[in-house]
């Protein structure tokens, strides 16, 4: 027997624009107005950067002005170099970057949407019948089903961070949303163009980032047909890896005709791929379970609930198709020897389905639990947000005042009356979304996870406004690069560097350094990072003597005190 039991009156969607304005608010904070990221964001626009400025050579071997960045693949990099191309003069070439990042998450949005709507209006998945009538229309049950998918979605904490950044993993939990969107149409009805979609989609993440996971989702939805007993279907699945093959085929056929700076990416970039299969260690199972907890929060008790309620319809497609996309990833997990966040990314979009077919059948005790927690950590959060901005400009209360200065060094704090009024907005709008719930105590299926969502795009909304000036002086390099550009000649020289990808973009970009390309040889600078938690002094690698170079500069980051840059000037014989 179905356990969801629903009136009409339960499944009252939200207004469009309701749901247009969350996601606003949601992307905006966090592409406007800041540097580069230390990590993968800047590492990640130093190589669109490079691309955008180079030739038909720099677009076929994904590198960082010189540093070699073969691993993932080169379709974001791509696309975030056409648009700083497009839009790079008008909005400054870090935001165009992030121009596709926000495309990105529109992509994954609208799947999740989309796939959740198809699900939910199914005849498997739909409420049982009341005994007068009142039962809510198919449509309607499935357009609730998505706005609640879609909430809980932009309420996961993992997703906060990194679909704001120029990464890879943007671009890849979008194709991995679009792709289980797909495969809810291809298993509901086989058609060719379906097919040939799906196979595009497996395409381009491989180009995204490598072919695991899309040969791993090809058996994954082989097993799921042989286990619904739709064998039927799996000769339309495999007939989408042919496909599949098209487009990575392209890119390595464009590489061995131009064969850009005599060589090819191909052979780094199959080792990367292998290296993401490993036997499961203790090690990745147990980052899994330790981060997993508040990386996946709040779709995974939602998503757990939905398992167990719909138990006896396992095989509804539904409940299984999430399911199975989930398993898949978290094999992956286990399987890979690196412990990152990343893998965990794409989790989320089958979980938040997942969850939002949990949404009708959770008890009204629980739905309040989840409430009144996010009322309570979330608006804590933002109470302290706003008591370090408060403690930031006026110095007041004193110890969080000399801590938040501690922690910036050098920053001078601004009044902005437009971020301040944006602020004050958000603010006020989420004590009246709580007076709504509580007050009104709605009997709509989206209102178990309206003040998740909401709390969470406040939270961030406060932070990437009232403290961006704050953040962009801590992790920022720009006032590095430029004391390293003051040392350096007008032009017509190269620097050998021996630090991380995202300090090489940033120094690049800001600083304007001529690293040494593919073919540089006998630099006259030399370009050091260590950390002084390990040595006081740089090593110098093997092939340099150390009587052959003058250090001239040694910097880092104000907060920073252990990463240090070191340049030296080769000495004149």
């Amino acid at each position: 027997m179905k356990p969801v039991r629903l009136p009409a009156a339960a499944t009252i969607a939200l207004p469009r624009w309701g749901i247009f304005a969350l996601c606003l608010l949601y992307i905006l904070p966090g592409l406007i107005g800041r540097d580069p990221w230390k990590g993968d964001d800047a590492t990640s626009f130093g190589v669109m950067w490079t691309m955008a400025h180079g030739t038909i050579s720099d677009w076929l071997w994904p590198h960082i002005v010189g540093l070699p960045m073969p691993d993932k693949g080169p379709l974001t990099y791509w696309l975030g170099a056409i648009c700083i191309k497009l839009f790079g003069g008008i909005v400054g070439e870090p935001m165009a970057a992030r121009l596709s990042t926000g495309i990105f998450f529109i992509i994954g949005s609208v799947s999740v949407w989309y796939a959740t709507y198809l699900l939910g209006r199914r005849s498997e998945a739909q409420p049982l019948k009341l005994a007068f009538g009142g039962q809510p229309e198919p449509q309607d049950f499935g357009r609730t089903l998505a706005d609640g998918a879609l909430l809980i979605y932009l309420g996961c904490l993992g997703l906060l961070v990194r679909s704001h950044e120029t990464s890879v993993e943007t671009l890849q939990i979008s194709l991995i949303a679009f792709c289980l969107y797909l495969c809810v149409r291809l298993l509901d009805g086989p058609k060719r163009r379906l097919v040939i979609q799906l196979g595009i989609c497996l395409g381009l993440l491989t180009l995204t980032r490598g072919w695991v996971t899309p040969l791993s989702l090809i058996i994954g939805l082989g097993i799921l047909c042989l286990y619904r007993q739709q064998t039927r279907q799996i000769k339309f699945i495999l007939a989408a890896l042919p496909v599949a093959l098209i487009l990575p085929a392209l890119w390595l056929l464009a590489i061995r005709l131009v064969h850009p700076y005599d060589s090819t990416p191909f052979p780094a970039w199959m080792s990367w791929n292998y290296h993401q299969i490993n036997w499961p260690s203790v090690e990745s199972v147990s980052y899994f379970f330790k981060y997993s907890i508040w990386f996946a929060w709040p779709a995974w008790p939602f998503a757990g609930w939905a398992i167990y309620a719909w138990r006896r319809q396992e095989k509804a497609l539904h409940i299984s198709l999430p399911t199975m996309f989930f398993i898949c990833f978290v094999v992956l997990s286990f399987l890979n020897p690196s412990s990152e966040e990343s893998l965990l990314l794409p989790i989320l979009p089958p979980l938040a389905i997942l969850a939002a077919f949990g949404l009708p059948t959770m008890k009204r005790s629980a739905i309040n639990a989840v409430d009144w927690f996010a009322v309570l950590v979330l608006t804590g959060t933002a109470g302290f947000i706003w008591l370090g901005w408060i403690a930031e400009q006026t110095g007041w209360p004193n110890k969080l005042s000399a801590k938040i200065v501690h922690l910036a060094p050098g920053f001078q704090p601004s009044f902005n009356p437009f971020v301040f009024a944006i602020a004050l907005t958000a603010t006020i709008a989420w004590f009246l979304l709580v007076y709504w719930r509580i007050s009104r105590r709605p009997s709509v299926l989206w209102r178990a996870v309206v003040l998740s969502s909401g709390g969470v795009i406040l939270c961030w909304l406060l932070l990437l406004s009232l403290w961006l000036p704050w953040i962009n002086q801590r992790i920022s390099y720009a006032t590095v690069a430029k004391e390293v550009a003051q040392q350096l000649p007008a032009k017509d020289y190269c620097v050998e560097a021996y630090i991380g990808p995202s300090q090489r973009s940033s120094l690049a970009y800001f600083g304007n350094v001529h690293f040494a390309g593919f073919s540089d040889q006998n630099c006259e600078f030399l370009m050091l990072q260590h950390n002084r938690k390990q040595s006081e002094e740089p090593q110098l690698p093997s092939q340099y003597q150390l009587k052959q170079w003058q250090r001239i500069w040694s910097g880092h980051r104000a907060y920073d005190k252990d990463e240090l840059l070191t340049l030296y000037r080769r000495k004149e014989q």
